[in-house]
């Protein structure tokens, strides 16, 4: 059975459309919905069903393709790569909470910081986690700190969470050796540490755009504090309070090493894995380390070192009701993230992402410009930044090589800066970074994250162009 490139599309575009007013105008819980417009793009694409042989838009040849295995693979493959980390973290968060870690974490960004520069903190914090480990669960594990930075200074934690969620973001799209941006320097051939430094450089002014929407426009828009149950409620807004956060109570409070450990140690563990990989490094202690400093292993050894430490002063009774409590928040997460990733899958399954971007690569339009569109409306259509940037690079990669006129790092550059365009519904990272900070209604997550999201990759288009002007 052939699947057709123009179908496939038609279907995507109805799918997009009725989970928008799924999600927009009824009482269809996201997840939900997700699940239904998947299964709206398959059949109107005319993917089969049940499994079988079939022959995608780019003319492959897929056995078991289908809408039912895209659902079942996409739904699993999302979850099997992130969903043991948001579990671990979000249980890591709760000790990080009740035993007042989250505090004194709070209390030393705000020394270091000085006032007022809550936001560059957060940020600056996301923007250093996020080269070792994947954004999505280094939210998870840093939310908190937003979370008690909110309710100590009253500043809203939609700002500050959305200041966090916009740092991880960048340098896990831009900066090597996130798997994306890595494998993007190996299709073009380049020099992965002078790629480092430039997408340093370039993602900075990003950040600086992502922080400023966050303090001018969310900031007062979306007025909202943890409470002392640590649900996030609307509020009145009122002027920040910087003078009751540097006096706060900090009796029984642990100690800033101890606070921190939980979550630094699996940072450095991951950090010395990417290293020894990346050198081949062998023997017994380099397999041993790059064992431990797989991101599901090193995120548990935290939670250990957490629930050991941190939860010290505590029965029993009470650590395992509060990591209980966790992971029932974590519940929704995974589904609606899952969700995501169903919807991802049938449009990579189905072959229309490759149907799009070997349509644009036969058109007349910049060179320089043809990887940064790919990435770009791959993105779009399927959520994933790493399969924008990689599939993004894999077509243009010969292209703009061949031509000799384009530099193949500025070109490498342009696939990383496409994915970061407006990460809404088929996004996982969309829904940890709404769900977490207490975002339900759909309008709201549009505006919070998807327009951020698209602050970012603007400001990283603006770059492209200006830096196509010198590199040749």
């Amino acid at each position: 059975m052939e699947i057709s490139g123009i179908s496939m599309l038609i279907g995507l575009l109805i799918g997009i459309a009725l989970l928008i007013v799924l999600v927009l105008k009824t009482k269809v819980q996201a997840f939900l919905a997700l699940i239904l417009c998947t299964i709206v793009v398959g059949l109107i694409g005319g993917m089969p069903l049940t499994a079988t042989d079939i022959v995608n838009a780019a003319g492959e040849s897929k056995s078991g393709a289908s809408i039912i295995n895209s659902i079942t693979g996409g739904f699993g493959g999302t979850l099997g790569s992130i969903g043991i980390i948001i579990g671990f973290g979000v249980m890591m968060g709760q000790i990080f909470e009740v035993s007042g870690a989250a505090k004194r974490m709070a209390y030393t960004f705000l020394k270091l910081f000085g006032k007022g520069k809550e936001e560059e903190a957060l940020a600056l914090t996301g923007f250093l986690v996020s080269i070792p480990i994947f954004c999505d669960s280094g939210f998870v594990v840093l939310s908190p700190i937003a979370k008690a930075l909110s309710r100590t200074t009253k500043k809203s934690v939609i700002s500050l969470g959305v200041a966090l969620a916009a740092g991880l973001v960048i340098t896990h799209s831009l900066v090597p050796p996130t798997p994306g941006p890595l494998g993007v320097c190996g299709i073009f051939g380049i020099d992965v540490g002078l790629f480092i430094l430039l997408t340093i450089v370039l993602a900075l002014p990003m950040a600086i755009a992502c922080i400023f929407y966050a303090r001018k426009y969310l900031a007062k828009k979306f007025y909202r504090i943890p409470d002392e149950e640590g649900n996030i409620v609307e509020q009145p807004y009122q002027a920040p309070d910087y003078e009751s956060a540097f006096h706060m109570d900090m009796e029984g409070v642990p100690g800033a090493f101890a606070s921190f450990l939980p979550l630094l140690l699996p940072i450095l563990l991951i950090l010395i894995n990417t290293v020894a990989s990346a050198l081949k490094a062998s023997g017994i202690f380099w397999n041993i380390m790059i064992f431990l400093g797989q991101p599901i292993v090193a995120v548990g050894i935290g939670l250990l070192v957490a629930i050991f430490t941190l939860g010290r002063p505590f029965s029993r009774e009470t650590i395992l009701h509060e990591m209980e409590k966790g992971m029932a928040s974590a519940g929704i997460i995974m589904l609606v993230t899952g969700g995501g990733g169903a919807l991802g899958r049938i449009i990579t399954d189905s072959g229309l992402g490759g149907y799009i971007a070997n349509g644009l690569a036969g058109t007349a339009i910049p060179l320089i410009l043809l990887p940064l569109v790919i990435s770009t409306l791959m993105r779009f259509v399927q959520g994933s930044g790493t399969v924008a940037m990689t599939t993004a690079a894999s077509i243009t990669a010969p292209i703009l090589i061949a031509s000799g006129t384009v530099s193949p790092m500025l070109g490498a550059i342009a696939c990383c800066v496409g994915s970061l365009f407006f990460g809404y519904f088929n996004d996982s990272y969309f829904w940890v970074v709404n769900r977490t900070l207490g975002v339900s209604e759909a309008k709201e997550q549009l505006r919070i994250w998807s327009v951020t999201s698209t602050i970012a990759w603007a400001v990283g288009v603006i770059e492209v162009l200006i830096l196509s002007i010198f590199m040749h």
